[in-house]
């Protein structure tokens, strides 16, 4: 917080505190205290930079409320009051639905922007929500500062946009970014975006700060957690098949041409719920006959695992032949227990594993001691009638606001079809690719290569489902990516999604894939169901897979290294690889 204020300029500072997993944690501690329930990093946060922020006449904006907006605007006023820093504080409320169902912990309606534009309509300095859209903490200053109307669908899907590019910080500046090495992430800033009053917008951060904003950075991000072409939202569904990026200088990527179109008629409501109690053990097992110690393990516990409601064994092959190290010479063999009791996955199951140390295979040992069961969440997601939840925008001055839904709007035209404000002069071409035969994989050579070699990627999760995003950088290779990196091809190089329904979307604009991938990850990360449980490495797993590559697609035969001369030297891999 302290950055963004003394690096540049602002208008409005948000900050999205909000995820799945943190509307669980926030629950458990309202279970212990129902005073709590907001994110309480803010607050000190706000103690270290609130009087900055007023001298700079800063409009902070936050969903950090959670689920107690009410609350953490009073301890707001209550930080403003000590400090003697006149503020005009108002919250956003109505998404809570709680009493929702039996077993439910919470369950928030996912509200759009329209609660913030009031708030800020009526002179507040700072807005608390609780469960809003990661976007509309963008979307809804915008509507504010340009006044657009509720129906202005381009204009608020364009502020939507950007404010999905913002959501998740640095991921936008270099941050968890697949050619990481093109550019210095030791310590990326932050990025900002310039909303014009047409919905456009400018990516970029402060200056001298550190990272890089560009089209690959930000098409990363514009990739993460999106599910289809439509991206539905509370105040408007934006067209992510018309989004068109463009280097607008250093460190600076023009975002326009977003079509909008009216959002759906219902919200989504998340709830989270306590599914049960989980443990586990990790066996260390090393050098010859793995597999072997591994089944000499599973049927030891076997007995004792029956009286369990679910027991996943994994074995990772993490070791090397002829390992001129221990670590490197070992497997991890984990063991998941999960059960309606705490009794039957606690420290008495995981003692027996470790009791086995002295009879079992030659070097037993596991990464921690036995340890006691722990609850794990469920997540999952549900429509409501968008008029059934009762947004409310409680003003500076208490006055208690409804926040009407949008209106309704006819099926939009396809987009090519729809007039945008922005539009200058005829629409740039098409990149949706003609079929080139030099790429022909039947003609063209072909070398067995990573997909990453040419293409980047970046994964995520919402719930129980993930959504890898691919990208390139140029005409042939996306030519080559569109018919070539199928729904069949996807599952072949990740097995582990064989089975699962996964649909395929393109964006040609972003010269993009958008893959959703159904149920892999289980009841949501706070269920623990996978190795990776927010899916956030999927994608540069899929990147590492080998496939056939047209050979002049690829980078010169010295490596990706020589073919990228702005790669700072000390983030260079070895010759032999990135592993020492």
């Amino acid at each position: 917080m302290r950055e963004m204020l003394t690096d540049g300029p602002l208008d409005v500072l948000t900050g999205d505190y909000l995820a799945e997993l943190t509307m669980l944690i926030l629950g458990r501690d309202r279970l212990k205290d129902p005073g709590l329930g907001y994110a309480k990093t803010f607050p000190r946060q706000l103690e270290d930079c609130l009087a900055l922020a007023h001298e700079k006449g800063v409009r902070i904006v936050t969903n950090a409320g959670g689920l107690n907006p009410a609350g953490l605007a009073d301890a707001v006023r209550g930080l403003a009051a000590k400090a003697g820093i006149p503020v005009s504080v108002a919250h956003v409320e109505g998404d809570d639905l709680m009493p929702y169902e039996e077993g439910a912990l919470t369950a928030n309606a996912y509200l759009g922007g329209a609660g913030i534009t009031a708030c800020l309509r009526a002179g507040a300095d700072i807005v608390v929500t609780g469960r809003v859209t990661d976007a509309a903490l963008v979307s809804g200053p915008a509507a504010w500062w340009f006044d657009w109307a509720a129906d202005d669908w381009d204009r608020l899907a364009g502020a939507v946009v950007a404010g999905h590019v913002l959501e998740c910080g640095t991921q936008a500046t270099g941050g968890n970014y697949a050619f990481f090495t093109a550019h210095d992430v030791r310590r990326p800033g932050f990025p900002l975006a310039e909303v014009s009053e047409d919905g456009s917008a400018v990516i970029t951060k402060h200056p001298g700060t550190g990272g890089a904003v560009t089209p690959g950075t930000v098409t990363a991000q514009l990739l993460y957690e999106t599910q289809g072409a439509r991206y539905l939202g509370p105040d408007v569904t934006a067209r992510l098949d018309t989004v068109r990026l463009t280097a607008a200088g250093q460190d600076r990527v023009r975002v326009d041409g977003v079509r909008g179109e009216a959002p759906p008629d219902t919200l989504k409501v998340g709830v989270t719920r306590i599914g049960g109690w989980r443990n586990e053990v990790v066996f260390v097992l090393t050098g010859l006959d793995i597999d072997a110690k591994a089944a000499l393990v599973r049927e030891q516990l076997a007995e004792l695992l029956d009286e369990v409601g679910t027991a996943t064994w994994t074995l990772a092959r993490t070791d090397h032949d002829d390992a001129d190290t221990e670590e490197t010479a070992s497997a991890l063999l984990r063991l998941v227990v999960r059960d309606p009791s705490p009794d039957r996955v606690g420290r008495a199951l995981t003692s027996a594993a470790v009791e086995l140390a002295l009879g079992s295979y030659p070097g037993f040992h596991v990464t921690a001691p036995p340890g006691p069961a722990q609850p794990y969440g469920v997540f999952t997601s549900a429509p409501i009638a968008a008029t059934a939840v009762p947004h409310t925008a409680v003003l500076p001055d208490g006055t208690r606001l409804p926040v009407p839904a949008p209106p309704p709007q006819e099926p939009a035209p396809a987009p090519h079809e729809h007039a945008h404000p922005a539009a200058a002069g005829p629409p740039p071409a098409s990149p949706t690719p003609t079929h080139n035969p030099a790429h022909n994989p039947t003609t063209a050579p072909t070398t067995r290569a990573p997909l990453g070699a040419v293409a980047g990627a970046r994964s995520g999760d919402k719930g129980g489902d993930a959504n890898i995003g691919v990208w390139v950088e140029s005409a042939p290779a996306w030519d080559w990516l569109l018919r070539t990196l199928t729904v069949d091809t996807l599952r072949t190089l990740l097995p582990e999604t064989a089975e699962l329904p996964v649909t395929r979307h393109e964006l040609p604009h972003l010269r993009a894939l958008n893959f959703t991938v159904i149920g892999i990850l289980g009841a949501g990360v706070a269920s623990g169901h996978r190795f990776d449980p927010q899916a956030k490495a999927l994608g540069e797993w899929l990147r590492s897979r080998r496939l056939d590559i047209p050979t002049d697609l690829l980078p010169p035969p010295e490596g990706t290294r020589s073919s990228r001369p702005d790669i700072p030297t000390h983030l260079l891999p070895t010759p032999e690889g990135t592993r020492p």
